[in-house]
């Protein structure tokens, strides 16, 4: 008798393979040439040609004159709507395109280009492929005709223009222009920082640099800066937030001085010394710069979906049919082809729901592996600190303590970790704050991840209530101060603080330092220091 799992098995090889929409990256720009109408068209005019060689044909007169068109030439189909209203007007194009090499693999551009009053003209493209692969592996690369959009519109992100060209960092004044860009808030794209590994290199060894910014044309910056410049990131925000030495690194939007040097992930140099290492390098960046395209960039908002052009179309062609009196049979067609679009629309959306769906359960999987990664490195470390000690050795004997406030997150992360840990407020509370006393706050630091933490993981606080961990500073419950931060995802209360004795509220002499002990992963979380919060209760 025939199992079930054998009749499901053969049922499903005579089913046809599902086919699943992918959004594989997103660009969004302003075109600045002074005259927005001149702008538009010849963006429009440069997608027009690129379609045109695509398509193995020629476009119909149409087209040049930017009017709606449908152009089918096995399987090379171009669709194009003009939607003009009193308040914009949108010129929207999607075409296909057969992967050369890949079976049922089809490849969808979508462009659109608006204009309205007072506005510089605006500029999106999608591109999304087709196809039955369980696993999608390509190497993103934006459209070629972005590139001539770039060029012939002045086409930009924000206030950066987007060029095929790096920004390449040869001098003091480079370098300032670069560590400005990179904590820009308004920095939309990530920027990719490629360092040169010394002297007279007037390109990477191993990365090309120029291949690199065409393919990541509109989905991220490129900066090239020479060995002799990368003293100048390492100043302004440490030495693990920085890159240098022919490594490579990506600074992601809203990085700042303070921030979690692990969120920016950087390659090093003898990583990428080899053709492989290259390019396994160029792969992550061109597909982590196309998947934060479509993170960042809003769909109905930075980009607009060719199909709410097309619907919008069709409804407005439908009820202008209405009001003119048109004969019943012209409604009819018309309302047939509203709700072929409709359904079409449908079936895409649906698609493209099962594939995020699918990158969300991958991510959350990436996630918990990272995390679980982390915490072992953290036992590990904690292991060997304690073996350390049953020995007789005090694995924190002969660290030097910070004497500046710009060294002391990069200290913690160097001789503390594993064992205690600065969440964000922390890490921004140590930019030129009024309180004086960096050394001070080391030893405390230094205690809170060596005698509080081995007394927490044993299982008792008791001892540490009012310990005073050197003259005028003691450990204390918060009490009423209690309150809960975000960490990790989790959420956490800062139920202790370090502080020095008296009740002055100067912030040049008052000391707070407030935390809490992880179960979970065995180490002190500072949530902020070294000023005094400001609560309900105080």
């Amino acid at each position: 008798m025939t199992s079930m799992s054998e009749a499901l098995s053969r049922l499903s090889q005579r089913m046809p393979r599902v086919v699943r929409e992918h959004e594989v990256l997103r660009v969004a720009g302003w075109m600045l040439r002074d005259n927005a109408s001149e702008a538009a068209d010849a963006a429009i005019n440069e997608v027009l040609k690129w379609a045109e060689r695509r398509s193995g044909g020629r476009l119909p007169a149409e087209a040049w004159r930017h009017e709606t068109f449908e152009y089918l030439s096995g399987g090379r189909n171009s669709n194009c709507v003009r939607l003009q209203t009193d308040r914009s007007d949108l010129w929207a194009i999607r075409a296909d395109d057969p992967d050369k090499t890949i079976a049922e693999r089809i490849w969808t551009t979508e462009v659109v280009i608006g204009l309205t009053p007072d506005q510089p003209a605006k500029f999106s493209a999608r591109l999304l492929v087709s196809t039955p692969e369980s696993e999608l592996l390509i190497e993103p690369h934006t459209p070629g005709f972005v590139q001539q959009v770039a060029e012939a519109s002045s086409l930009a992100r924000g206030k950066y223009p987007l060029s095929v060209e790096p920004m390449r960092v040869e001098t003091h004044d480079d370098a300032v222009d670069l560590v400005s860009h990179l904590v820009d808030p308004q920095r939309e794209m990530p920027t990719f920082v490629i360092t040169l590994p010394a002297d007279g290199y007037s390109g990477h060894p191993n990365l090309d640099v120029d291949s690199l910014c065409r393919a990541m044309l509109g989905t991220a910056h490129v900066a090239v800066v020479s060995a002799s410049m990368t003293w100048n990131l390492t100043e302004s925000f440490g030495r693990f937030r920085s890159v240098f030495g022919g490594a490579a690194r990506v600074y992601l939007p809203g990085f700042t001085e303070t921030a979690d040097p692990y969120s920016h992930r950087l390659v090093l140099a003898d990583q990428i010394n080899t053709p492989e290492g290259a390019a396994r390098c160029v792969r992550w960046m061109r597909q982590l710069a196309a998947g934060e395209s479509v993170r960042r960039t809003k769909l109905g908002r930075d980009v607009l979906a060719f199909s709410a052009i097309r619907n919008a179309s069709l409804q407005l062609r439908q009820e202008a049919l209405a009001s003119e009196g048109a004969s019943d049979t012209e409604q009819l067609k018309a309302a047939n082809e509203r709700i072929a679009a409709l359904e079409k629309d449908i079936r895409q959306q649906t698609s493209e729901q099962n594939y995020y769906i699918d990158e969300y359960e991958r991510e959350h999987e990436r996630a918990e592996l990272a995390e679980k990664q982390a915490q072992a490195s953290a036992y590990r470390i904690q292991e060997l600190t304690g073996l350390l000690k049953s020995r007789g050795a005090d694995p924190d004997q002969g660290i030097s303590i910070p004497t500046s406030w710009d060294a002391l997150s990069d200290w913690c992360d160097e001789h503390l970790s594993g064992r205690l840990v600065l969440a964000s407020p922390a890490r921004r509370g140590t930019k030129n704050p009024d309180f004086r006393d960096v050394e001070a706050v080391a030893r405390c630091l230094l205690w809170l991840a060596g005698i509080c933490r081995d007394s927490r993981a044993a299982g008792g606080d008791g001892s540490l209530r009012e310990a005073v961990i050197e003259e005028g500073i003691r450990n204390s419950p918060c009490g009423s101060d209690t309150y809960d931060f975000d960490w990790n995802g989790r959420k956490l209360s800062a139920d202790w603080h370090v502080k020095n004795g008296g009740n002055t509220r100067d912030p040049s002499r008052c000391l707070r330092i407030y935390y809490c002990f992880d179960e979970q992963t065995q180490q002190i979380i500072v949530s902020d220091m070294p000023a005094h919060r400001r609560t309900g209760a105080s």
